[in-house]
């Protein structure tokens, strides 16, 4: 199990999958052509079904703006190991040099061919040992120590100033996003965050709180979706989910940096283990993947916060990532603003009665952590393709039927 840097990456949005990822391909395959005077990138299922709303052309665009560029749409082929497929063919003079095809799996990671055989192999590069969350409890149990502590054990030792950096990426992320304004994109969608902070500010006590999460989500989120410098927190479509609360809980109850560094460092256990055994890309395994897995990082950092073990931490992160099985991903237009933004504010909520329900609990219950991300992988893959980030389906259908 990699490092949860690789969580945890800073960049801007709209979408980790579509603009992230294919840049970053983008850049790697021009590395290896740089004589090239032409490249043809094709776009296979997700990437091309919604790459538009999600700027794939614009940053692949941008990343060839010196030489020739095609790009070829090819939404209705899925090839076989990832639904974000996309394939490079370099020309000079007419001839072809080479050509190199990419999987963006989700949080911006690009895999090729080569890795994948690495990862059958097992010989990927590895910053943990063990990768379900039960056997690294009973770790921690043995050793006397808690998740963030395991964390920091295993990561190198610049881990707590790169969660800084990303603790204050996120809270400037909030902080430019509470404003008015439009967001980019054909359905011209107004950003509500500005009004709600302003609201949430009239109220006092828990209500105050609560609308005050709203505002946080909505800002983060909002800011995703204009473009904005984000943490995939595990993804950019969800990046408004975790930084929402842990800003909710920093400002609300007066907690140190110090733990909410520690808090984020929970958070990223928690989302490494569902990208190692199941998936955080929504064009794989549906919204559940994304908004779910933000839900369990963010359930499972407030309850550290708030004291509790590490059994209520588990508990917290099943129950967020469980009542999300199921949910689709059908971004409307192949944006990521309907109904992506709302979702990332109900995540957020959901994520602190998770918390809360779990630090009432003794940490003791049914069907664990480790199952339900067996669970969701499984529902995810059992989802037909057309409610994972195609907009064919879902309200993204309705929308355009409308």
């Amino acid at each position: 199990m990699d490092s949860i840097k690789k969580i945890y990456k800073i960049g801007h949005g709209p979408s980790s999958s579509h603009t992230m990822g294919p840049r970053k391909a983008a850049i790697t395959f021009l590395e290896k052509c740089p004589t090239a005077d032409k490249i043809t990138t094709t776009l296979y299922g997700s990437l091309a079904a919604t790459g538009k709303g999600h700027l794939t052309n614009t940053v692949i665009e941008e990343c060839f703006s010196h030489i020739e560029s095609d790009i070829i749409w090819e939404k209705e082929t899925f090839l076989p190991y990832h639904p974000n497929a996309l394939k490079f063919e370099a020309y000079k003079n007419g001839v072809k040099l080479d050509e190199w095809t990419a999987y963006s799996i989700g949080g911006g990671d690009i895999i090729d061919n080569e890795g994948i055989k690495k990862q059958k192999d097992n010989k990927e590069n590895k910053t943990y040992p063990l990768t379900t969350l039960q056997d690294i409890l009973k770790y921690c149990t043995t050793e006397g120590i808690t998740l963030w502590e395991y964390v920091f054990k295993y990561e190198d030792d610049d881990i707590a100033a790169y969660l800084e950096e990303v603790w204050d990426t996120m809270k400037k992320a909030i902080e430019r996003g509470l404003k008015e304004g439009v967001l980019p994109g054909s359905i011209h969608l107004q950003r509500k965050s500005s009004s709600y902070y302003i609201k949430a500010n009239n109220y006092k006590g828990s209500l105050k709180r609560r609308t005050l999460v709203f505002a946080y989500a909505l800002a983060a989120s909002e800011e995703n979706a204009s473009g904005g410098l984000i943490v995939t927190a595990p993804t950019c479509g969800a990046s408004g989910t975790l930084p929402a609360l842990l800003y909710h809980l920093h400002n609300s109850y007066n907690f140190s940096q110090e733990r909410i560094i520690k808090a984020l460092a929970t958070a990223g256990l928690i989302g490494n283990l569902v990208k190692k055994n199941a998936s955080i890309s929504g064009a794989d395994v549906g919204c559940q993947g994304e908004i779910g897995t933000a839900s369990s990082m963010a359930a499972g950092a407030a309850v550290q916060l708030f004291g509790g073990t590490p059994a209520q931490i588990e508990y917290a992160a099943e129950i967020a990532l469980e009542h999300h099985l199921g949910l689709t991903c059908d971004p409307v237009a192949g944006l990521v603003q309907i109904p992506c933004i709302e979702r990332n504010v109900f995540a957020a909520a959901r994520a602190l009665d998770a918390s809360m329900y779990a630090l009432l609990s003794d940490g003791q219950h049914m069907v664990s952590f480790d199952k339900t991300v067996i669970t969701m992988n499984e529902t995810g893959h059992d989802l037909p393709n057309l409610y994972k980030e195609t907009s064919q389906g879902g309200l993204a259908k309705f929308f355009c039927c409308k």
